[in-house]
């Protein structure tokens, strides 16, 4: 599979199957994060690999009770330290990225997420106060086989050349 079979291939999967993702999937994925870029390649990201079936269903409501955080086999958070870089979120979404389309590739699906209580997740996982969590990523295989992504805009309506050039 190419990178652009990858992109079109992912999607947010919200059910997953009672299997575990095998080790060396795992580190596959966390390889692939390892190798983004980041800004003066601080590498700031850090991530916490969850497996544990009673730790993820705490992240259920840490995770403002998505039930499916707590079915999916794997869960990888990301957080930083806000200061040594100012560019520690985008470093951070460009490596979960890299985690995404390896895991497409995989056979694995995933699901990022955004709404969550950082104080909680920090309690559970026991993170120090001076990093951020980022984003939680959700891994595992999927369910059921998925459409494709719809509904996306024309290329016209989203980009510009050369100068600004949308209708407010």
């Amino acid at each position: 599979m190419d990178v652009f079979e990858a992109i079109k291939l992912r999607r947010s999967v919200r059910a997953y199957r009672d299997k575990p993702v095998e080790e060396e999937k795992i580190r596959k994925l966390l390889e692939a994060a390892r190798l983004a870029p980041s800004a003066k390649n601080r590498q700031e990201w850090r991530f916490i690999v969850v497996t544990d079936k009673r730790t993820r269903e705490l992240l259920v409501d840490a995770c403002k009770g998505q039930k499916f955080v707590g079915e999916a086999p794997l869960i990888i958070v990301g957080l930083a330290d806000p200061s040594v870089s100012r560019w520690y979120k985008v470093d951070l979404g460009i490596s979960m990225e890299h985690i995404v389309l390896q895991a497409t590739e995989l056979g694995l699906g995933t699901c990022w997420i955004g709404a969550f209580y950082e104080d909680k997740v920090k309690e559970i996982l026991n993170i120090p106060e001076n990093k951020e969590v980022v984003a939680l990523l959700t891994v595992g295989y999927p369910r059921e086989e998925g459409s494709r992504l719809t509904g996306r805009k024309k290329l016209e309506e989203i980009v510009c050349y050369e100068k600004y050039c949308f209708e407010d």
